[in-house]
């Protein structure tokens, strides 16, 4: 399998923009997470190197959506080759997609090539956010909030109704009397 180019100039800039990202604690605690919830026996330290490389073919992860959820993931491609390997990451993909909001998803090549790691690390977090919530599983990090539900009745929805909103604007008795934009026209 060939590498990619080495990145130069702007596209280097950006790389290195995106990789400062980057929380090694956080992907620590992800990974330990990830070791609680599914009990595979993974190498948690949060160095970049390291988190790319243990969920690259990613059967980790499929193990992991297969952990929360059983059964979800049916087939783990275990062979070396690129596309298969690709194929568990999109596995975990649709599953995250069912309970993850899209802009926190990754792509594969963010995982795979190691384009975005703080992509992938985005993805896991919210996924371990909710998962005490969906799944009864240990979470990491904050709860989310839970909307209150409230209850109007017709009366006082048609109170509403009476009252001139400030975003209609009030002039308060003002008009255009006496406002001269220039000089008068002389014949």
């Amino acid at each position: 399998m060939s590498e990619r180019a080495t990145k130069s100039g702007i596209a280097l800039e950006a790389q290195r923009k995106i990789h400062g990202k980057y929380d090694p604690q956080l992907a620590q605690q992800i990974l330990e997470w990830v070791v609680d919830v599914s009990g595979q026996q993974i190498n948690t330290s949060g160095d970049v190197d390291n988190f790319l490389s243990t969920l690259k073919d990613g059967t980790v992860l499929c193990n992991l959506a297969n952990a929360l959820s059983p059964g979800e993931i049916k087939k783990i491609n275990n062979t070396k080759m690129a596309f298969k390997l690709m194929e568990n990451i999109s596995f975990f993909l649709k599953f995250a997609e069912k309970h993850v909001n899209k802009t926190e998803l990754f792509q594969t090549v963010d995982l795979f090539e190691g384009q975005d790691p703080n992509a992938v690390l985005v993805c896991l977090s919210s996924l371990a956010r909710k998962s005490e919530k969906l799944f009864g599983k240990p979470g990491l990090g904050p709860k989310e909030a839970e909307g209150e539900k409230r209850q109007w009745t017709e009366e006082q929805l048609r109170a509403g109704e009476g009252v001139i909103g400030l975003q209609m604007g009030s002039n308060k008795g003002a008009n255009a009397s006496g406002v001269v934009i220039g000089n008068t026209r002389h014949m």
